[in-house]
């Protein structure tokens, strides 16, 4: 049993790569708990409005932010930072890892805050990170939270997984009395669990828009977690890991509330709103869309049968329609649980 990291000495300073509603969230977490913490942000106005303003305007409307809180679109002065949080969409993480790779010093902890599995080769975020930035200390952070439920304060409880003293140093750096993070070393799962479960909001979204019923979304939750498991056994999870805050707990959140961005695109997909335009440029970032046929192919490569999600990815490709979706998942052959 790993034990609490609340006696490990923190990270004094934090960078925050991203800012986006997440890591302006993060960065206020780091901030509220005693950190000096910065934002790289590619966007002037978004660095402008933190400096100036003490808001994060564009992403995060109505939500103060503390004077001690700077921002920069400097990554090298970001990079400084004694450990660093990755905030940055999961379809573009390699490119931000090789921009930041040279700037960092060795063994300095990356935390990986985006949740999915790259498209085209299949790989895990923390396979990339590993890949592109060898030197660097992988860590995960993961659980089932909201930016503007953290933003706001509200009780949030996270998994951090790295090398189990990074993880335990990351965990007294980050918490506080709204933001309780749990310790793990478990970085396959974590990085699985937040992955996978994207996927499965997007497929309880268009149950719902369909009008399929609770019972139904139910019932695709609960063999959606059957996969998860399945993949994760195969990857070496833990299924103490998926069975926690970065896997059922995500999944649960994410699955069941319009406030997620990926059952949001569910919900409105089944509604009968075109894919072309929920994904159009502007239209809020689903993880999910990206990460079912990346979540498919890696579970076909390890030769793990994933029909609830290679079912949600055929409908997002357009190869199936939605209202046909659950004819397809029925009619499959009767088998023990």
């Amino acid at each position: 049993m790993i034990k609490s990291g609340m006696g490990t000495n923190p990270y004094s300073e934090i960078g925050v790569i991203g800012g986006g509603a997440w890591g302006t969230a993060l960065a206020l977490v780091a901030a509220e708990a005693g950190r000096k913490t910065l934002i790289w942000a590619r966007e002037s106005e978004v660095t402008q409005s933190i400096n100036r303003d003490h808001r994060n305007t564009p992403f995060l409307p109505g939500i103060p932010l503390p004077s001690t809180l700077r921002a920069t679109s400097d990554m090298a002065e970001a990079a400084k930072a004694d450990a660093l949080l990755l905030v940055v969409p999961a379809q573009h993480l390699r490119e931000s890892l090789m921009a930041l790779a040279p700037l960092i010093a060795d063994g300095t902890p990356l935390v990986l805050c985006a949740k999915g599995v790259e498209r085209g080769t299949g790989k895990l975020l923390t396979e990339v990170l590993g890949e592109v930035a060898p030197k660097a200390e992988p860590a995960v952070l993961s659980g089932p939270s909201f930016a503007r439920d953290v933003a706001k304060g509200l009780p949030t409880a996270i998994t951090i997984a790295a090398r189990l003293d990074v993880a335990q140093a990351l965990q007294a750096s980050l918490a506080h009395a709204q933001f309780r993070p749990y310790a793990s070393d478990d970085l396959t799962g974590v990085a699985l669990g937040g992955a996978a479960k994207n996927v499965y909001a997007v497929g309880c979204g268009i149950t719902d828009g369909l009008g399929l019923g609770e019972s139904a979304r139910a019932a695709l939750l609960t063999r959606g977690f059957a996969e998860l498991a399945r993949l994760g056994e195969a990857l070496g999870a833990r299924a103490e890991t998926l069975m926690g805050l970065s896997g059922l707990g995500d999944l649960v959140l994410t699955a069941s509330s319009p406030s997620s961005r990926n059952f949001a695109f569910g919900l409105k997909l089944g509604r009968g709103t075109p894919i072309a335009e929920l994904r159009a440029p502007g239209m809020p970032l689903a993880e999910g869309v990206e990460t079912a046929p990346a979540l498919v192919s890696r579970a076909r490569a390890a030769g793990i049968e994933l029909p609830i999600a290679e079912t949600i990815a055929a409908v997002l490709d357009g190869a199936l329609p939605a209202g046909q979706a659950l004819e397809r998942l029925m009619s499959r052959p009767l088998r023990p649980e």
